[in-house]
């Protein structure tokens, strides 16, 4: 007994590589060849132990099923320190099941037998006496749920090396850790009987990592590869649900009740946060199974620090973690506790102040020398109109100041941001040529309108980058964190009015280059009239269902709570929300028509 017990905590892949690892196509391709002494001598049977042999649906299931697979077995040869060969599975071959089914209340009657794995048990207690002598005798024993599934799918009676109740957790890869060895042993125990494979290292063919820790090795391994991380009451829930023929582990619905929370196994202390927000963290913690303290005592795993905190007023203990707020919203996000070296807390002025660096970040364009640029531009403009400016000042966006449409300016995330090049340069130096001595009102009002088609394009821009293209990606962490219908709801036709607008916004940067009072600057606009009228009614007619959408996923979905928490404090955003930002295109033609008519009496 205690031998077997360590075999089932060990790896399994030895056992379970003969029939999930070998191609079964190879198997049979191989059986074709077989001589046909080779299988005349094993007889097929199918024996009914128990309850099962007086249940209808069993009896009739199998008169359904034509065939079996057997193994066709090879010994190795003896190595030096062996006594006996080693058997595997050469082949595997379709045969047809002998008729009558055998029934019987007990098996004495075939401990002796020497089947050569022709004979299935089927059974429905496997904690029984009977399955235990099978077992010692290496005989196949399978569940009523595998005949009826075989049944169904018009497949013959599976050949696996390991009792098999039923196949809820096929093609399942699992390994453990934190468990305890009993509890450990019932887990792989029923793990195998519905069909899994068990590694007893992290490796990247792991589906699942069951976890009763989330400080080992494996935990961290799970959490950077993407792996679902599973509680064992997974397995056990699901071995309640053994007898369902149609249902599977993996799906969604079932699995995520069961994944291993992000703060399981944490208290985290919040500083600096306001009344609100503070009592939303310390609700998500309870939602994502952690706890929260008021004051940091000996039990605190986490002190969570606001943004704005650039001194600590006390000195936490060395075994605490001090971590960003992107911490705490980051592993919501990912649906998994994020590494904390990512985000440690540094204070202000420390020598050894890191650059903030974030796995969630999104590398959006970002280009000093054109900030610079605009900059000089900006006071060439201010010398050369007698201290008129069309432009706000350009201020970096902070927590303290509220952010306008001017000041998301100097951030600009232009798809052209990047690169600069020589011929760029020259294009400034044309601008600053093209600056009249004495600003006409007609050139004010073009430079104004330009100005606010920059800064609309840039916000539509941050938009797609920041908001609407992560949520898209494939091979999220933890999954998708928004359905592909509600991103399309929410962001409906953002990519259309933005390919627009950058277009008009082209145009106006030509005539402003190329300044002449007798331009026509409402003339831009009426040439891409037919493309407005196409790309923004169903934006605006749909704006209130967008919002909607919005507030309902930030109550529903903790993970999209998380990921508009960590973008909102990004600087390309100013510290806008992102119904904040998506008002804007219902914003911008009202404001573009006050503009143009501006121009009529000039």
């Amino acid at each position: 007994m205690a031998a077997a017990a360590r075999s089932l905590l060990g790896d399994s892949s030895a056992g379970d590589s003969r029939l999930h690892d070998v191609s079964r196509e190879c198997l049979f391709a191989e059986a074709a060849s077989v001589a046909a002494e080779d299988v005349s001598q094993i007889r097929t049977k199918v024996v009914l132990l128990g309850k099962v042999q007086e249940s209808e649906e069993v009896l009739n299931a199998l008169e359904t099923i034509q065939e079996m697979e057997v193994p066709l077995m090879k010994a190795k040869e003896s190595t030096p320190n062996s006594k006996l060969g080693h058997q595997f599975v050469r082949s595997l071959v379709k045969l047809e099941i002998e008729l009558p089914f055998v029934k019987s209340e007990t098996v004495e009657d075939f401990e002796n037998e020497n089947s050569e794995f022709g004979t299935v048990f089927v059974l429905e207690e496997f904690d029984s006496q009977p399955y235990d002598t099978l077992r010692k005798i290496s005989t196949r024993i399978l569940g009523p749920p595998v005949i009826l599934r075989c049944a169904r799918k018009g497949e013959p009676l599976p050949f696996t090396l390991r009792p098999l109740y039923c196949t809820c957790m096929l093609n399942l890869v699992l390994c453990f850790t934190g468990f305890k060895k009993e509890k450990l042993l019932t887990l792989v125990t029923m793990a195998h009987h519905m069909g899994a494979t068990i590694r007893k290292e992290y490796t990247g063919k792991i589906t699942h990592l069951v976890a009763h820790s989330t400080q080992s090795d494996k935990f961290r391994a799970a959490v950077s590869m993407g792996t679902p991380i599973m509680k064992a009451e997974w397995i056990f829930k699901a071995w309640e649900k053994r007898n369902e023929i149609d249902f599977h582990v993996a799906d969604e619905a079932f699995r995520n009740e069961f994944k291993v929370p992000p703060f399981q196994d944490c208290v985290l202390t919040f500083l600096g946060f306001s009344k609100e927000e503070l009592g939303s963290m310390e609700e998500m913690t309870e939602m994502q199974g952690g706890r929260h303290l008021p004051d940091v005592d000996e039990t605190c795993t986490h002190l969570v620090i606001e943004d704005s905190i650039r001194q600590l007023p006390f000195e936490p203990s060395k075994k605490i973690f001090v971590v960003k707020q992107e911490w705490f919203w980051g592993s919501i996000q990912m649906d998994a506790r994020a590494g904390e070296s990512m985000y440690l807390y540094e204070e202000s002025g420390s020598p050894t102040l890191k650059t903030p660096v974030s796995m969630l970040s999104l590398n959006t364009p970002n280009s000093t020398r054109k900030r610079r640029r605009l900059r000089d531009t900006l006071a060439q403009f201010t010398r050369e109109t007698d201290n008129f400016s069309p432009f706000p000042p350009c201020k970096r966006p902070s927590a303290e100041t509220s952010v306008s449409l001017g000041s998301l300016l100097d951030v600009s995330n232009t798809p052209d941001s990047c690169g600069e090049t020589p011929k760029s340069s020259l294009k400034a130096s044309k601008r600053y040529a093209a600056v009249p001595a004495k600003p006409s009102a007609r050139w004010q009002v073009a430079m104004e309108l330009y100005q606010t088609e920059s800064n609309y394009v840039d916000i539509l821009t941050t938009i797609i980058q920041i908001f609407k293209v992560p949520l898209e990606k494939e091979g999220q962490l933890g999954g998708p964190i928004l359905a592909q219908e509600e991103i399309k709801t929410i962001f409906g036709s953002i990519p259309d009015i933005l390919e627009v607008h950058t277009k008009i916004k082209s145009d106006l940067e030509e005539i402003i280059l190329n300044w002449s009072e007798n331009h026509s600057i409402g003339g831009i606009i009426q040439n891409y009239s037919k493309d407005l009228m196409k790309t923004y009614p169903p934006f605006v007619n749909f704006f209130e269902m967008s919002k909607d959408t919005i507030g309902k996923c930030v109550k529903q979905k903790p993970r999209f709570h998380a990921f508009l928490k960590i973008n909102q404090a990004k600087p390309e955003c100013g510290r806008q929300s992102l119904a904040e930002l998506l008002i804007r295109p219902v914003q911008r033609l009202p404001s573009v028509v006050l503009l143009l008519n501006g121009t009529v009496n000039l």
